[in-house]
């Protein structure tokens, strides 16, 4: 029987989104996607614990390429359904990771569109807004999980590359929060076009379950 548990939300990084694209186009074809081979279920795997994944190809957290934000579909069983609730004493996971802001970033950044313009017409989102809704986020899952350890990563796509903002926004959000079960941790840019592949989320993996080790007691 395991004993340990964690749970992540992502994007498409943590869903597996093109890891199986050896041709390097990046396919969105869902036969080159995998998540069990992701650094996600690798970490997991390493700790031989249960997962949970609750992950979307585009979602974001103010804002993605996809219509509905991680805040709105995190508790639902059905995700275009708000009357569809999770019961969350069923699971609970002695460490969640939340790897999310990189298709915000990329949103953001481009500054318009129909998903952009149905957030924020046309006035970018301010850094305040950004934060604050991020920590809301991580509140609402510190509400459902009072003990658990909580990481607030990012990467390892572009959104975390050398000067971005996005990486100051979780550790803005994470020290806000003063909570010390809260950390923020930040994957090196991998620095490669597209998604990353399986070596890149073995990368990954190992970043991750060497931070786990340093700083969580489970």
């Amino acid at each position: 029987m395991k004993t340990r548990a964690i749970e992540f939300y992502g994007n498409s990084i943590t869903a597996g989104y093109a890891i199986e694209d050896f041709s390097g186009r990046d396919s969105y074809l869902s036969r080159y996607k995998n998540n069990y081979i992701t650094y996600a279920a690798l970490t997991a795997r390493h700790y031989n614990a249960q997962w949970s994944f609750i992950a979307k190809s585009g979602i974001g957290v103010v804002v993605g390429y996809y219509p509905l934000n991680m805040p709105e579909v995190y508790d639902r069983l059905d995700p275009m359904d708000a009357n569809s609730k999770w019961d969350f004493s069923k699971y609970t996971p002695q460490v969640v990771v939340v790897n999310l802001f990189q298709n915000d970033a990329g949103v953001i950044q481009s500054g318009s569109g129909p998903l952009f313009e149905a957030r924020f017409g046309h006035t970018p989102p301010t850094e305040d807004f950004i934060i604050n809704a991020y920590k809301n986020f991580i509140k609402d899952l510190r509400g459902k999980y009072p003990n658990a350890n909580i990481i607030c990563a990012l990467g390892s796509m572009s959104a975390c590359k050398p000067g971005s903002v996005w990486p100051v926004y979780i550790q803005k959000a994470v020290a806000q929060l003063n909570d010390k079960n809260i950390y923020s941790f930040i994957f090196t840019y991998k620095g490669t076009p597209g998604h990353p592949n399986i070596k890149e989320h073995q990368a990954m993996a190992d970043e991750l379950i060497a931070f786990i080790d340093k700083t969580v007691k489970w």
